[in-house]
Parts: C-alpha cells; structure tokens; sequence
C-alpha cells in the first residue's frame, strides 16, 4: 500500500492523509476540521475506489466555500492515484 499525503485548499481541515492498494482507497485521516464529518467521511468511503469517491463527493461545497472536505478528499485520491501511476 502506498501512503500519500495532500495539502487541502480552501477547507478547515488542513491536510489528508491516505493509502492506496492499486485504485482502493484505506486509512484516510483529516488533519483539523470539523471532528464528526472528518470521523464519518473517512468510515464512508473506506475500501471505495478512487472513482467511485469522485463520483459520489466530488464538487460539494461547503457553505460559500467552492470546496469542502469531501471534495478536497476526491482531489486528493485522484493525486494519490496519478503520483503512484
């Protein structure tokens, strides 16, 4: 499993750490942030492929932000995906 990790932009949380197995996504860990949506969304996508999390969170904003955790967590994986391809 490779580990990786992003920088979030825009979001109160600050960084996510993650792991790949191929295009599965593991272990993702948010860094700051609001605790229970940074406790659910990685119990959510858990075992999920890369794909598949862009597919459903993607492109969700939070409030006036033009991003949210969520989509900084799709961002992230797609850059786990092409830094590890």
């Amino acid at each position: 499993m490779a580990k990786f990790t992003y920088r979030t932009k825009g979001t109160c949380s600050s960084m996510i750490e993650l792991e790949l197995d191929g295009n599965i996504v593991h272990n993702v860990k948010f860094t700051g942030g609001y605790d229970g949506n940074l406790k659910a969304i990685p119990a959510l996508v858990e075992g999920m492929t890369v794909e598949e999390i862009e597919k459903r969170i993607s492109g969700i904003k939070c409030g006036f932000k033009n991003t949210s955790c969520g989509d900084q967590l799709a961002l992230a994986c797609r850059a786990a995906l092409e830094a590890n391809s």
